[in-house]
C-alpha cells in the first residue's frame, strides 16, 4: 500500500509539472481597447493559466483590466513557434502584460 501511495504522489507531481511546463510554451494574440479617447491595440501574452481560448479570455482580459484595457477579443492561441511571424504586429504590446 505505501509503494502504491508513493508511485501515486510521483504520478500526480509529474503531471503537474508537465502541465506547468506546457502552459509556459503557451501565447496570445489578442486585441484590446481604451475609451475616452479611443484606443485600439493589439498584442500578444504569454498565458499562465489553462492554454484554451475560454481560459486565455478570462486570463488576458483579468490583465489587462489591470492596466485600463478592456479585451475585445482573443485572435488565436499559439506555442513559441509563432511569436517571431507576430512580433512586429504587436509592437510595443508584445508580451507587455
Amino acid at each position: 500500500m505505501r509503494h502504491m501511495t508513493r508511485t501515486l504522489s510521483l504520478v500526480l507531481l509529474l503531471a503537474t509539472v508537465a502541465q506547468s511546463a506546457v502552459a509556459a510554451d503557451c501565447y496570445a494574440d489578442y486585441k484590446a481597447k481604451q475609451d475616452k479617447p479611443l484606443k485600439l491595440h493589439y498584442g500578444v501574452m504569454q498565458l499562465a493559466g489553462d492554454c484554451s481560448k475560454p481560459a486565455a479570455g478570462k486570463e488576458i482580459a483579468r490583465r489587462l483590466n489591470d492596466a485600463g484595457w478592456t479585451l475585445l477579443s482573443v485572435q488565436s492561441i499559439f506555442g513559441p513557434d509563432g511569436l517571431d511571424k507576430r512580433k512586429s504586429d504587436a509592437g510595443s504590446y508584445f508580451l507587455r502584460f
